[in-house]
């Protein structure tokens, strides 16, 4: 791919180095990112909706997760449980089930417990306000303000790693060690307030093309962490317990270290943790879904 800058994105650097986001650098940004996004916006399930509770499970889903895992889980589990009520009122064993390859399970149990204060609370409508989305469990301000955006049209100001690797590729091509406090008013001043849910879209789905054909911008970033390797993780360990458990609940911490041949110290501390946080619980030395 050649590398060297459009028209376009040459003329946004120069104006942005003299004036920084100027109304005419401000047009050129989003003319960069709605033309790519009107030839190449890419297709979800959860673009297909606005329903606030589809689109829920969706960021819930996509978090620590890549998009591509995520498409097919979320027919099934929107299948299975097509709102609020229903979830709310399931087994955590089933919903853990229709999880299951999606990792971080904790998620899970979150997005069960969601349901249930969004039906105590609100009455089965979830609410639009960043405030309110904030005091559901496992919701941190990233995902309230995705919610907020794609479900509701409301323009609220966040970054993702996408829309980081946007900024940095156009306005910061080459600086090292970029900050977010750098990026948010960048991010704030170039929202298309009148559609905000197009926007990120476009934001996203230009941020996974730049990393996809260009040496990955957010490598520049000062919030960049590479995730370590899934095989031999706590977190394969913890999939492959919740898995046992779900298929013979009632095993001892021996009995699963043994069908899985894996240390009895090091899956002993897994079930800890899956214990604190909700997925599992202990009767009598022996472990079943919560």
């Amino acid at each position: 791919m050649n590398h060297e800058p459009s028209p376009a994105i040459a003329d946004l650097r120069k104006r942005f180095a003299v004036d920084g986001l100027s109304p005419v650098a401000t047009a050129l940004l989003r003319g960069v990112v709605y033309d790519h996004y009107r030839s190449h916006c890419r297709s979800f399930p959860w673009r297909e909706t606005r329903d606030p509770y589809a689109i829920l499970v969706s960021e819930v889903m996509l978090q620590q997760t890549q998009v591509e895992r995520v498409s097919g889980k979320f027919r099934e589990f929107i299948a299975r449980f097509p709102g609020f009520p229903v979830l709310a009122a399931a087994p955590l064993q089933e919903v853990l089930t229709y999880w299951q390859g999606l990792g971080y399970n904790r998620r899970a149990v979150s997005l069960k417990r969601c349901a249930a204060v969004v039906m105590e609370r609100w009455g089965g409508d979830l609410p639009a306000s960043v405030e309110d989305l904030q005091t559901l469990p496992g919701i941190g301000p990233y995902t309230a303000r995705a919610v907020a955006a794609f479900a509701f049209d409301l323009p609220v100001v966040f970054i993702e790693t996408n829309i980081r690797a946007v900024f940095i590729h156009l306005l910061f091509p080459d600086t090292e060690n970029v900050h977010d406090r750098d990026l948010q008013p960048l991010v704030a001043a170039s929202l298309d307030r009148e559609h905000p849910r197009e926007w990120y879209s476009a934001l996203m789905d230009y941020g996974a093309f730049l990393k996809r054909e260009l040496p990955n911008p957010s490598r520049r970033s000062a919030h960049h962490v590479r995730q370590s390797s899934f095989r031999g993780s706590n977190r394969e360990v913890r999939g492959m317990l919740l898995k046992a458990v779900l298929g013979c609940p009632g095993l001892t911490a021996a009995e699963l270290s043994g069908i899985m041949g894996k240390d009895a110290d090091l899956v002993e501390r897994n079930l800890c943790r899956l214990c604190d946080e909700g997925v599992l619980a202990v009767r009598r030395m022996r472990y079943f879904i919560a």
